[in-house]
This record gives C-alpha cells, sequence and structure tokens, in this order.
C-alpha cells in the first residue's frame, strides 16, 4: 500500500510517500480502508520529535517507533479480527488508529472506532476524532459546563478551539472566543456571542466575569488566565506551546496548574484526553442533531501530506486540516 513514511524525526522533508506492507491486526482490531485523515499538532510533534519529552515517554528515542504519521481515520471496514463484534466488513467507520492513517489501509482497536455519522463526509468525519474528543472531555468533563454558565474558549477558530464552542453552546453555556479578527465571523457562527480579537484585547479585557475558561492556545501564564476566572472559575488547559518549549513542550502550566488549585479558590487543571468509543458515539450524536458541525480549513491529496503539516504548523488554520485518499 502507498503510505506517508518517516525514518527520522526533522522538518516535514522526512517524510516520503512509500509503498509499505498493509498492517496486520490483531483479534480485537479492525483493518480500515482509509478515505480521509486528520492532521492535528500530535501529527507535528511525532514528525519533529519535539518536544524532547515525548521520545521518552516512548514514542521512540532516535526515531519514531511507528513510522506512519497520522491518528484521526475516517474510512471503510476492509477486514475484522476475530473478536470483533461491533464493526464488519463494509462498515464506514470514523476514530483513531495505531498503525498511521496517511496510509492507504490502517489498523484501530475496535474500542476506538465508531460508525461515521450520517450525512458527513469522510472529509469532516476524518476531523473529528482527536480534536471532537479533546473539545468533548473539556466541555462536558474537565469544565463541567452548565447552561447559564459564562465559557471562553481560547483558541476558538482551531481544530479543538471551533468544537469546544459549539459543544458548550449545546450545553446551554454563554459562549466568548478568543481569536484573530479575521476568523470572528467563523467563531460567531459556530455559537460565540462574544468575540475577543487576542491583537486587540486580553482575554482579561472584562474582568473575572467567566466561569469556565478552555485554553487551547497554549501560550498564556497562569495568572493572567486566573485573571480571566471568577473566584470559582475552573480553568482548563488543552494541550501546549510546543513550539516555544522544545523540550518539554510548555506542558509546565499542565503540571503547576493542580498545585496551584491547593491554594486557590479556582479549579485548575490540564487535561490529556482519552480516546474511546464511547465519546465517538456521543459526538455522532451531536453532529447527527445539527449542534455540531466539523469545520475544515483545508485538504491536501495524501502525496502533498508533507505540505498539510507544514500549513498546520506555520499558521492558524480555521478548523482542521485533512488528508484525502
Amino acid at each position: 500500500m502507498k503510505a506517508i513514511v518517516q525514518d527520522a524525526y526533522g522538518p516535514a522533508d522526512v517524510l516520503e510517500l512509500r509503498d509499505v506492507d498493509r498492517p496486520s491486526i490483531s483479534d480485537d482490531e479492525v483493518l480500515v480502508e482509509v478515505r480521509a485523515a486528520g492532521v492535528d499538532p500530535g501529527v507535528w510533534i511525532l514528525m519533529t520529535g519535539r518536544p524532547y519529552l515525548m521520545r521518552v515517554m516512548g514514542f521512540g528515542l532516535r526515531r519514531p517507533k511507528v513510522p506512519v504519521r497520522g491518528r484521526d481515520v475516517a474510512g471503510v471496514v476492509a477486514a475484522v479480527g476475530a473478536r470483533v463484534t461491533r464493526f464488519r466488513p463494509g462498515q464506514e467507520v470514523y476514530g483513531t488508529c495505531e498503525s498511521g492513517s496517511f496510509a492507504e489501509y490502517a489498523s484501530a482497536p475496535q474500542g476506538r472506532l465508531a460508525p461515521k455519522p450520517a450525512g458527513l463526509s469522510f472529509e469532516q468525519a476524518a476531523a473529528v476524532p482527536v480534536s471532537g474528543m479533546t473539545a468533548l472531555q473539556s466541555v462536558r468533563d474537565c469544565g463541567r459546563v452548565r447552561p447559564g454558565q459564562r465559557v471562553m474558549v481560547i483558541g476558538a477558530s482551531g481544530g479543538v478551539g471551533s468544537f469546544a464552542v459549539q459543544i458548550a453552546t449545546a450545553s446551554g453555556a454563554r459562549v466568548t472566543g478568543v481569536c484573530g479578527a479575521a476568523k470572528s465571523d467563523l467563531v460567531r457562527s459556530l455559537g460565540a456571542e462574544d468575540v475577543i480579537d487576542y491583537a486587540r484585547d486580553e482575554i482579561d479585557r472584562d474582568g473575572a466575569r467567566y466561569d469556565v475558561v478552555i485554553d487551547t492556545a497554549g501560550n498564556r501564564p497562569l495568572s493572567l488566565l486566573r485573571r480571566a476566572l471568577t473566584p470559582r472559575g475552573t480553568l482548563v488547559i488543552v494541550g501546549g506551546g510546543h513550539a516555544r518549549y522544545p523540550l518539554s513542550g510548555g506542558f509546565e502550566r499542565q503540571l503547576r496548574a493542580p498545585l496551584v488549585s491547593m491554594f486557590a479558590g479556582q479549579r485548575l487543571r490540564g487535561l490529556t484526553a482519552r480516546e474511546r468509543a464511547e465519546d465517538l458515539e456521543e459526538l455522532g450524536r451531536l453532529i447527527e442533531s445539527g449542534a455540531v458541525t466539523p469545520v475544515i480549513d483545508r485538504a491536501y491529496p495524501l502525496a502533498e501530506a508533507s505540505d498539510a503539516i507544514h500549513h498546520l504548523s506555520e499558521g492558524h488554520p480555521a478548523g482542521k486540516v485533512v488528508v484525502t485518499l
């Protein structure tokens, strides 16, 4: 099969389109014929090997353990393992994979797949899993967003942020999005009732008024984020500013947040998202109800996957970048 493969960490030119063997599947896995794959910051991290901390966490010290890039996947079931009961060949699915989704075929545990939501294209479905599950867990689990609360989403036009705005709105919250001026109309269309242009105003411009702040941008200090929170508010930190902190990826904020919480009335939490079928199914229900719609910034063919990653890393896409097959 054709796949985007790398033998060493580095910039986008380490990626090559090559012929490799199809992945094998275990008894609990599904072989998916890939139709589209999402591009998220994790793809950039595993391509570059930065932050360096991720190498000692089991992803490979000198080179990636999994040479094929990509985690989000949408496609058609080609084969199932002996113990797979939830899927059958020919079924359209989406979720996250183990073997790399920038390829014609990918293997995935059945517990990380769900039926593709009705009415979604494969491109749209591939945009959902990693970013959608992260946003859902930020709003529901860490943020505990309730109807009537004021919620701020920083990075509201990005992959996670665009889902978080919609999910918080569907939860009955009053949402303020933080983004660039050029994307304010998009963020309002997703449900935000107010937008802060980060180039003109800082997030604490209105004082401590937000019950929940979800920070997907990764570069503001905890002290500033706390100034936008009510005295009993909740801060959810998603990811880190890996480009600025090559060793640790900016995850110091996630590590310090619970310690600060011990001496403050505010709840400060770092999120490490989990990948599971139940959340994909919940996202599917939100999508099919019309409450959530994936936002696609740009799509690239498989042979141009390096350009897709470069586009993600150099700027601020409006929504998700995807690779199509």
